[in-house]
């Protein structure tokens, strides 16, 4: 990775601003890598002091509650920056030696390198994907990314839930990319219809209103996909949970 892209992440994640709750109309939509790309090469053209640009629209898009938590920038500037160099070692720094894994006991910063370490880089493109969703802030000793699992969802099954990842995403009426647009989603929540099929190129989901479709499933994310728990302990953050599942 070049320095000017990692500088370019490291900006993204620090720049996440409150975005607006208005629903978008129907159109093609765009993936938040592409959403972050655009809104941190705008934030360096402009001039210093400019307000930075929202990433997205919607009701559980990307937002950053935690730009103020004492001492949270400097960590989550360490964290971008070992996630780009893809460090080892550095992102062992920031865990916590009793860092929660898994939900079977798995835990700890050895357990954490052997995952790091596994072929094919799996979890740092989902630590990658991280960066991108936001942060909640609860308390001025705990964080939480993405920014969505701390919030309520009402009447939404965790276990059958998706947040549609972008705006302008369409709902079509047949599981094909020309099949007819019912609407366009943004940052929404939707419920899997009877079960997740994978490898199929869309899902048949139903909105909150009760409106049924198909959703490429490149732009569906679970409700219980990877989230990481940040804690200051001491006044030095750490990241306590990295897990994925309920």
């Amino acid at each position: 990775m070049t320095g000017k892209s990692a500088t370019m992440r490291h900006l993204a994640i620090l720049t996440l601003l409150p975005v607006s709750l208005a629903l978008a109309g129907c159109g093609e939509g765009r993936a938040p890598s592409e959403q972050l790309r655009d809104a941190t090469e705008k934030l360096v053209e402009e001039a210093a002091g400019q307000p930075a640009p929202s990433l997205a629209s919607g009701p559980y898009a990307p937002r950053d509650e935690c730009a103020d938590l004492p001492g949270a920038a400097d960590f989550r500037r360490d964290l971008a920056a070992a996630i780009a160099a893809r460090d080892v070692d550095a992102m062992l720094a920031l865990a916590a030696p009793d860092v929660k894994l898994d939900f079977g006991g798995g835990a700890g910063r050895a357990q954490l390198r052997r995952e790091l370490e596994a072929p094919g880089g799996a979890l740092w493109a989902e630590l990658e994907t991280l960066l991108s969703l936001g942060c909640a802030a609860e308390g001025q000793a705990s964080m939480t990314m993405p920014w969505y699992f701390a919030q309520p969802i009402d009447g939404v099954d965790p276990m059958m839930g998706m947040i549609v990842t972008g705006e302008d995403v369409p709902l079509r009426m047949a599981a094909q990319e020309r099949a007819e647009r019912l609407c366009a989603l943004s940052w929404e929540a939707v419920e899997v219809v009877e079960s997740y099929v994978p490898e199929a190129p869309f899902q048949h989901v139903e909105t909150a209103d009760g409106v049924r479709g198909y959703i490429a499933s490149e732009r569906l994310r679970s409700l219980i996909d990877y989230r990481l728990i940040a804690s200051s302990r001491d006044g030095t953050w750490s990241i306590t949970s990295l897990v994925a599942g309920d």
